[in-house]
């Protein structure tokens, strides 16, 4: 196994536990080396029984799958490995027949290449629990998905919390676009980039992704993750990104 992406994947995994023990409805467990996370978002991937070990604890991840499954009408079943017979064969039992693959990217921070204009640092702020329904607003818009959809993600104290950093973009004092930073493990995971549709192009993703790399290392991060999708993996290549694994979900 990849050692860099060992060291990412255990700091995704804090991550998870820092969000579900922050966001109002979350719930958390660990069992061997599978865990279980549910936020009660309308997301698969934030509903979700996992095992970022070489070898999946199949036992455990398949007690945990029910747990989750009892909790989120919509979730799922991940690894980090490339799945298996034994991981699809469970992810069936339990009706999740849909595979479909995760990118891991990531980068050491002397790897980071920051081209925006540093002007446009201007447009980027820092954002608190007290925002939480304005950030969710822009969060469901910019990811052009249901109102609704997040539920109490991003709600009670997950913007407060003392290693997750909201980000909003504004331009002409209206916010279009969000972002996350989580820090864990001397490591910096890039999360919720998402612009609304009528300000693309203008490179805010970008700014918004330089931010929150520039925040986490002067935070003491020496590295960055971040799972992105083919639309966005150009970008993040660009800043020095590159593939670490493919991980594996399951989904009905």
């Amino acid at each position: 196994m990849n050692t860099i992406a060992e060291r990412m994947a255990t700091a995704y995994d804090e991550a998870i536990e820092d969000l579900c023990g922050a966001t109002p409805q979350g719930w958390y467990a660990k069992r061997g080396t599978a865990r279980g996370a549910v936020t009660h978002a309308g997301a698969a991937t934030l509903n979700v029984a996992y095992d970022l070990s070489p070898e999946p604890d199949l036992e455990s991840l398949d007690e945990l799958a029910a747990e989750v499954g009892r909790q989120a009408p919509v979730w799922s079943v991940m690894t980090r490995s490339a799945a298996g017979g034994a991981v699809a064969d469970l992810a069936g039992r339990h009706g999740l027949r849909e595979r479909s693959e995760l990118p891991l990217l990531g980068c050491m921070a002397d790897e980071l290449v920051f081209r925006a204009d540093p002007a446009r640092r201007e447009l980027v702020r820092r954002v608190g629990a007290a925002e939480s329904d304005r950030y969710t607003d822009v969060l469901t818009r910019g990811f052009e998905v249901p109102d609704g959809l997040f539920g109490s993600l991003m709600g009670g104290d997950v913007l407060d919390a003392e290693r997750i950093v909201g980000y909003l973009c504004e331009e002409a004092g209206q916010p279009v676009g969000t972002g996350l930073g989580m820090w864990t493990r001397g490591v910096v995971g890039v999360f919720n980039i998402a612009i609304l549709p009528g300000a693309r192009g203008r490179g805010l993703g970008r700014v918004l992704t330089e931010e929150v790399l520039r925040d986490g290392v002067a935070a003491g991060a020496d590295a960055a993750y971040l799972q992105s999708s083919a639309l966005g993996r150009p970008l993040y290549e660009s800043m020095g990104f590159r593939l670490l694994e493919n991980w594996t979900a399951f989904r009905a």
